[in-house]
């Protein structure tokens, strides 16, 4: 697919404005990006930042080559309705709610549009997202390698089957929450010890930033890292053997299951 692809942008949120940066990035010229949000200062905000355009969606959609749609899954239906009869009937769909299932949006459409699934994370706002694409019939190598292209520029992509994306939005999809849980736990715990708000933030999120570090940098697997800092019968030790006395895995696999369950009732 051409660098001179046409691209419209459904939806101007967090994920949104994540998306055409990376678009830019990855190489398509910002006057070829158009976007189409109700929120006029949005758009305008969004127009003085990255220097695309804006249009209603009939328009948009009816000169895209490629459609991002960046809105919830609760909007999903109205927004394909909207757009019906509209869409360049050789655009590729490529859709970032959670749940929606290929066949849901190819139904709504009407077309025989190709249609690619994927599963963003917040962590695409600074360049560290993970990403899952799954493909649709008729979607074809180009069209592949153009989305895989510009969410390289937003951090890590993989391929799944369809049938794994609830997995995935169990995983990568809702698992920043959960660490940023977990480390407003830690922050908690550091002050009920005695320390500051502030020394226990500070602590606490230096901790974790260089844990991740580590895991990324070091080439180890996390049970190895693990490992390697835990004295037998010393600090680390005391706090693991909690963790697992409050079945920590068991916690995290139950947590991750609803979210699996919630992705799958959104289809």
């Amino acid at each position: 697919m051409s660098q001179q692809i046409r691209v419209a942008v459904i939806g101007a949120g967090v994920m949104g404005e994540a998306l055409i940066a990376s678009l830019i990035s990855s190489g398509i010229p910002a006057d070829l990006v158009t976007i189409s949000e109700k929120r006029s200062e949005r758009c305008n905000e969004l127009i003085t930042t990255y220097g695309i355009k804006a249009s209603d969606l009939a328009a948009n959609v009816k000169d895209a080559d490629a459609v991002l749609l960046v809105v919830k899954p609760q909007d999903m239906a109205g927004v394909l309705e909207e757009i019906r009869g509209s869409v360049n009937q050789k655009a590729v769909i490529i859709s970032f709610a959670a749940g929606k299932r290929i066949e849901f949006i190819s139904q709504h459409l009407g077309t025989k549009n190709p249609v690619i699934r994927v599963m963003p994370n917040t962590a695409t706002i600074v360049g560290s997202g993970m990403a899952a694409i799954s493909l649709g019939e008729g979607v074809q190598p180009q069209d592949k390698d153009f989305v895989i292209g510009f969410l390289a520029a937003t951090g890590k992509v993989i391929e799944v089957p369809e049938e794994l994306q609830d997995a995935v939005t169990a995983t990568s999809g809702s698992g920043p929450a959960y660490f940023f849980r977990f480390v407003e736990a830690m922050v908690a715990g550091a002050q009920e010890l005695g320390l500051s708000a502030d020394d226990a933030t500070t602590l606490t999120y230096q901790t974790i930033i260089g844990a991740a570090k580590l895991l990324e940098t070091s080439g180890k697997s996390a049970t190895t890292l693990r490992e390697n800092v835990t004295s037998p019968n010393g600090t680390t030790a005391a706090a693991l053997t909690s963790f697992e006395n409050d079945e920590i895995s068991t916690i995290v696999a139950r947590a991750m299951k609803a979210a699996r369950d919630r992705s799958q009732e959104l289809a």
